[in-house]
C-alpha cells in the first residue's frame, strides 16, 4: 500500500553562513506535479540570485512565502505531497521511516539547514516518547523496528517528514545541552559589537534560539547603551518607506547584493590600510597584438578585450611578486600565501556590484582565460552567479575603463591583498622614439593592503604589469 506524506522544504543556507534570502519568483504553483531537481524558485541571497531545485518528486501542496518576502534560513517555504513506496500502512508510515533512516537527495550547494532545535535533524525514533501525544498509534518496540538501543550518528536532513493526517508539525522541544555561547551569525555578532550589545543578555527568537538582527535591535530599545550606540541603533531600527508616485524622494530598502556589498566595503575600508599607486602606460603594442589575435585562427569565435590581456599580465606578474596573492588572517595572526590564483573580476549588475572569480586562473591558456572571462561576466549580469564562484578569490581586477574612467582608488575585496583598476584606453599625445606621437594610453590603479604588501612589492608588481602591456614580448622574460 502506498501512503502519501507531506514534506516541508526549509530555506537552506545557500553559502558562507548567509542568514536570509528573498523569494524572487516561484516557478511552480499549488497543485503542480514536480520532478526531482526541477527548478521550483529563484531566491536572491546577499550575493546572487540562485535557482532552487526541488529535493522531492511530488505535488506542491503549499507555498509558504510570497515573492518579495525576505525569509530566514530554516523557515519552511514550500510543502510537497510525496508517495511513500515502502508499502507501509498510512498510520505507521512516519514511524517506519523514522526507524529506518534514509538520506534524502543531496542538493549540492545547499549547505547545512538551520532546524528548530539548533541541532542536526534526527528523525523521530520509535523508542523516544514525544513530549505531547501526536497521534494515538501505540509506541513501537525496539525489537519490532530493529532499532539499536544506542543511537547512531544523526543524519543531516533537508526537511521534517510527517503523515498527511497530522499535517505540518514543528518541533517544540527545548535545548537542554550545557551552556554554550549564544547562537548567532557573523553579521549579527558584528551588529552587536557595533552597538555594544552583550549577546549573552539577548534572547534569540530565531530557529532553535538563534539570535537575529531584530533581536539585537529590539534589545537596544531599552536604552541601556551609550549615547553613540543609541544613535547607531536608531539608524538600524529606523523604518524604511517608499515614496508614492509624484513624491520628491524615492526610498529603496537596502537588501540583497547591495546590502552585502556595503557591509563588505565598509569592513574592508576600515580594517585594511589601503594604499593606491598609479601608472600610465603606452599600451599601443598590446592593442596591436589584440587586433592580430582576433584575426588568428586559434581565437576565432572567442571574445578578446583589453581586459583579457590585462588579466594575463596580472597572472604573469604574480609569479614574480607572489606577496600580492595573499591574505591577512587576523584570527590566527598569520599571513596566508596562496599558491594558486582565483582571479576576481568586479562586475556591475542590475542588483549591484559582485566580484565572482575564475578558479585556478593561473593554469589557463589565453584562449581558456578569454572564455572564462566571457562566461563569468555574462553569468554575473544575468544574476546567476553561484555562491561558490563569489567566494575564495585571491586577487581582483575592476575594469572602470568600460565606463570611460581613467583612474580610481578601488577598495579591496575582503580577504584579498590587492585589487587593480583598469582605466580606459585613450589616444593621447605621447613621447615615442624621441618624438610626440598619438599613442594608445591606459592608466592602471593598484590598491593594496599595506599590512601585507610593502611599497616596494606593490610598485614592482604594478611596474611588471605595465611592462607586459607596453611590450607583450616581455612575457618571455618573466615566464
Amino acid at each position: 500500500m502506498t501512503a502519501a506524506m507531506i514534506k516541508e522544504f526549509r530555506l537552506p543556507d545557500l553559502g558562507e553562513g548567509l542568514t536570509e534570502s528573498e523569494i524572487v519568483s516561484w516557478k511552480v504553483g499549488v497543485g503542480d506535479t514536480v520532478s526531482l531537481n526541477q527548478i521550483i524558485a529563484e531566491v536572491e541571497t546577499a550575493k546572487a540570485v540562485v535557482e532552487l531545485p526541488s529535493p522531492f518528486a511530488g505535488v506542491i501542496t503549499a507555498l509558504h512565502e510570497q515573492p518579495g518576502t525576505v525569509v530566514e534560513v530554516g523557515k519552511p517555504i514550500v510543502s510537497f505531497e510525496v508517495k511513500d513506496d515502502a508499502g507501509n500502512q498510512p498510520g505507521a508510515a512516519a514511524t517506519a521511516e523514522a526507524a529506518l533512516p534514509r538520506r534524502e537527495p543531496n542538493l549540492v550547494g545547499y549547505g547545512a539547514v538551520v532546524e528548530s532545535t539548533g541541532r542536526p535533524v534526527r528523525r523521530q525514533r520509535a523508542l523516544v516518547e514525544p513530549a505531547a501525544p501526536v497521534e494515538p498509534a501505540p509506541p513501537v518496540e525496539a525489537a519490532e523496528t530493529k532499532t539499536p538501543l544506542v543511537e547512531p550518528a544523526p543524519l543531516v536532513e533537508p526537511v521534517e517528514t510527517v503523515p498527511v493526517e497530522i499535517g505540518s508539525v514543528e518541533s517544540t522541544g527545548q535545548d537542554t545541552s550545557p551552556a554554550e555561547r549564544p547562537r548567532s551569525t557573523p553579521p549579527v555578532r558584528k551588529l552587536a559589537k557595533d552597538l555594544g550589545v552583550d549577546l549573552e543578555k539577548v534572547a534569540g527568537t530565531g530557529p532553535g534560539g538563534l539570535i537575529t538582527r531584530d533581536d539585537v535591535r529590539n534589545f537596544v530599545g531599552g536604552g541601556d547603551l551609550p549615547a553613540a550606540a543609541q544613535g547607531l541603533a536608531a539608524q538600524e531600527t529606523a523604518p524604511q518607506s517608499v515614496a508614492a508616485q509624484g513624491e520628491r524622494e524615492v526610498r529603496t530598502p537596502i537588501k540583497g547584493v547591495r546590502k552585502y556589498t556595503a557591509a563588505a566595503m565598509v569592513s574592508s575600508a576600515f580594517t585594511a590600510p589601503h594604499v593606491t599607486e598609479f601608472l600610465t602606460v603606452d599600451v599601443t603594442p598590446a592593442m596591436e597584438l589584440l587586433a592580430r589575435l582576433k584575426e588568428s585562427k586559434p581565437f576565432a569565435g572567442h571574445k578578446l578585450t583589453p581586459l583579457t590581456l590585462v588579466s594575463k599580465a596580472v597572472l604573469i606578474a604574480l609569479r614574480r611578486n607572489p606577496g600580492l596573492n595573499a591574505k591577512w588572517d587576523e584570527a590566527n595572526q598569520e599571513i596566508v600565501q596562496f599558491n594558486y590564483v582565483n582571479l576576481g573580476i568586479a562586475a556591475a549588475t542590475p542588483r549591484g556590484l559582485t566580484v565572482p572569480n575564475i578558479k585556478d586562473a593561473d593554469r589557463l591558456t589565453l584562449v581558456d582565460l578569454s572564455t572564462a572571462l566571457a562566461e563569468l561576466t555574462d553569468t554575473a549580469r544575468a544574476g546567476k552567479t553561484s555562491p561558490e564562484d563569489l567566494s575564495g578569490g585571491t586577487i581582483s581586477i575592476t575594469n572602470i575603463g568600460v565606463f570611460g574612467i581613467d583612474a580610481g582608488t578601488p577598495i579591496l575585496n575582503p580577504g584579498e591583498a590587492a585589487i587593480l583598476a583598469v582605466g580606459a584606453v585613450r589616444k593621447t599625445p605621447w613621447e615615442y622614439q624621441d618624438q610626440v606621437a598619438l599613442r594608445q594610453v591606459m592608466t592602471l590603479s593598484l590598491s593594496f593592503d599595506h599590512r601585507l604588501v610593502d611599497g616596494e612589492q606593490g610598485s614592482r608588481f604594478l611596474a611588471d604589469v605595465g611592462a607586459l602591456l607596453a611590450d607583450p614580448g616581455m612575457a618571455f622574460a618573466m615566464a
